[in-house]
């Protein structure tokens, strides 16, 4: 295969029209030569090694970083939000009044969250590949691949003892094990009150000028003792100035930008639309939950959040698309890019990779509402009810070989799981019950109440009656009972009259048909087609070009620029003094009240503090935290939003406008000196 791509980049040429600063590359395939170009610098392999290895991915969903040599790890306040949940109570609300650990010992350890540090890169696409024939059917060639990938993964974890994940790049043109050092014992040193953390509420959201503390502090441990971590990033005194070159390193969560204009208008004309419909539908329902009283609106207050944000993000992406001129670009660009193929005897047998997409998009709408329903779980939206079906898949699953399994069952992904599963979280059984009984009233009116599964999961009784009846009646709660059928394995499960795992098993076999049917009807021949519309690109551009986001460690880079917006001048910079006149502008509005700590250290901070700042660099969600380092490899800034011309990005990126919106580093730590008594974590955070 090598072979047969160098002969054809050797035949062949394409220029690749990017924009300046775009691009989430993978680190083993970084722009140097671009980069060196308009930047002047060189990212050595010394430099780009120190630089993944500071940066962390947070399990739960987000990135960060190592900034100091005792295991500081920094991420968003927003990323930390579901931690600061879980280890809240009605006595003390750290997602709403922050927290401070003065010493180690007062630190707060977290609650089944694991952080991966990468390690290493290494190609194992020709292995992957090796497990496929041409003779076999979609199933049989996705349970070979899926075989490959199982076998590949645990030979590295049992030679190396580092968590081991094949990710598929280019949509499947490319397979890469990424080996990460795991910290699952984490500790909270120090976060801010949420109305600093997330200034501006909704109506800021996505928008610039910001003036947020969206930060948060973790240290990590291993062996009882805190983490010397091969590498970190020491805070800038100074932060950023305007022009300057920065790079971003972090786990954008995924991107659509490889998609054919067949699958972007699917995206458009169903998924979207289907994700925008659930997000307001939870929404409306957290709020109405958050109502009922203080403590109501605490247990809810993490995942409220998480929903607003995803609403609004959905939003700007389906009116990115509804645009038509993402989709007109992809068609232009398909119909060159396939016009050469038809003109090259090298490259058409490749040419019904387009069609071979196309025709898998009828199949995946059939399949699209019950495969959310039951295999995502959308119609059981219970943290209960996922317990129950991790429990009552595994114990089937266990029983088949380790390469059979569901890939979340496999002998790589135990202890990660095992660790989410026995998680001593608390769960709040009112909130519970109100989540599930409206995810059932959603499932009624989306699947039909007269369908037989429906009538067997309801019972003869109504959604919210039905969801009281699940909850109190369940045990699983207890995370003594978790381990109880967990170990008793399949036994157990089929023996249990817990109420959650019967309904876990009363669905699971029709999950399992949809699963099934989306990744063998669906999800092997798209992979098929796009694993040849690959191999095309790789032979009229060789490989200078990134993958989409896989939720895996890329770099980005850009420089710190403002933008003009409706003709308006947008600077690139807030300052710490403009927050409390922010603040005043809006007096009265929900989101625009600041936290009493900061109206009483008012007159010590400095008022011309750089506070947050934009810059050019390609960012997605799943960046959120992500470092914003400098060529000197100092923290600068960390990621916490973008703007609203950003939320395209999924689809293309445009440096002109699209901006990445970050915290600045002199003002974390003024804020850490002069209104949280912090003095000793700026310090470590500042010591080389």
């Amino acid at each position: 295969m090598r072979n047969f791509v160098a002969m054809l980049v050797a035949s062949l040429f394409v220029t690749v029209l990017l924009h300046a600063d775009e691009g989430m590359w993978v680190y083993n395939n970084l722009p140097v030569e671009k980069i060196k170009s308009k930047y002047g610098f060189e990212a050595t392999k010394e430099w780009a090694d120190h630089v993944m290895r500071g940066s962390i991915r947070f399990n739960s969903g987000g990135s960060g970083s190592f900034v100091s040599s005792d295991g500081l790890v920094i991420t968003n306040h927003h990323v930390a939000a579901d931690m600061l949940q879980k280890i809240s109570t009605a006595e003390h609300d750290y997602l709403k009044y922050g927290f401070y650990a003065k010493a180690q010992g007062d630190e707060i350890p977290a609650k089944d969250l694991e952080l991966n540090q990468l390690d290493s890169i290494e190609d194992v696409t020709e292995a992957v590949n090796a497990a496929v024939t041409p003779e076999m059917t979609a199933e049989q060639a996705a349970a070979a691949r899926k075989g490959a990938i199982a076998g590949i993964e645990k030979e590295s974890f049992e030679k190396t003892g580092l968590r081991s994940d094949v990710i598929a790049l280019y949509q499947g043109g490319q397979y890469q094990l990424y080996r990460f050092k795991k910290y699952t014992d984490v500790r909270l040193v120090f976060a801010p009150e949420a109305s600093i953390a997330f200034f501006g509420g909704d109506a800021d959201n996505f928008e610039f000028p910001r003036y947020d503390l969206d930060i948060a502090i973790f240290r990590a441990y291993e062996n009882g003792q805190p983490v010397k971590p091969v590498a970190f990033f020491p805070f800038s005194q100074k932060g950023v100035s305007e022009g300057e070159l920065i790079f971003v390193s972090g786990n954008p969560g995924k991107t659509s930008r490889l998609f054919t204009a067949a699958t972007l208008k699917f995206v458009r004309d169903v998924s979207l639309p289907y994700m925008k419909k659930l997000l307001n539908r939870r929404e409306i329902s957290f709020e109405q939950y958050s109502l009922k009283g203080v403590e109501h609106a605490r247990q809810a207050k993490a995942d409220q959040f998480g929903v607003r944000n995803s609403r609004k993000v959905y939003d700007g992406r389906i009116r990115g698309l509804q645009d038509m001129t993402i989709i007109r670009a992809k068609q232009n660009a398909e119909a060159k890019l396939r016009g050469q193929v038809d003109g090259n005897p090298a490259l058409v047998a490749y040419a019904g990779a387009w069609d071979q997409i196309e025709e898998t998009l009828p199949r995946y709408k059939k399949l699209f509402l019950p495969y959310r329903l039951f295999e995502t779980a959308d119609g059981f939206n219970s943290r209960i009810f996922s317990i129950a079906r991790i429990l009552a898949r595994m114990a089937v699953e266990d029983k088949k070989p380790n390469a059979e399994r569901l890939d979340e069952f496999r002998d790589t992904n135990r202890a990660s799981l095992l660790l989410s599963l026995f998680s001593t979280a608390e769960t709040y059984s009112e909130f519970e019950k109100w989540k599930l009984a409206d995810s059932l009233e959603y499932l009624v009116s989306t699947f039909g109440e007269d369908k037989a599964l429906v009538r067997r999961i309801l019972q003869g009784k109504d959604p919210k009656t039905r969801a009281a009846e699940l909850i109190e009646q369940s045990g699983l709660a207890d995370v003594d009972v978790r381990k109880y059928y967990a170990k008793g394995g399949l036994k157990a499960i089929t023996e249990s009259y817990d109420p959650m795992i019967e309904l876990a098993q009363v669905i699971d076999s029709t999950a399992r048909k949809y699963r099934k049917e989306y990744e063998t009807k669906v999800v092997e021949p798209q992979r098929q087609a796009y694993s040849q519309i690959a191999k095309v690109i790789f032979a009229l551009q060789g490989t200078n070009t990134y993958p989409d986001a896989t939720f895996s460690l890329r770099l980005s880079y850009g420089e710190v620029k403002g933008y003009t917006d409706a003709g308006k001048k947008i600077p690139s910079m807030t300052k710490m003094g403009d927050t409390f006149a922010h603040s005043k502008t809006h007096q009265g509005v929900e989101g625009y009240d600041l936290p009493d700590s900061w109206l009483k250290h008012q007159a010590e901070l400095d008022p011309e503090t750089p506070f947050n700042f934009v810059s050019t660099a390609d960012i997605i969600g799943g960046n959120s935290g992500s470092p914003v380092v400098n060529k000197d490899k100092e923290f600068v800034g960390i990621i916490f939003d973008g703007n609203i011309q950003s939320l395209t990005a999924d689809y293309q990126y445009d440096d002109s406008v699209s901006r990445a919106v970050s915290v600045n580093s002199n003002a974390i730590l003024e804020a850490l000196r002069k209104i949280y008594g912090a003095g000793a974590v700026a310090d470590e955070l500042t010591r080389h």
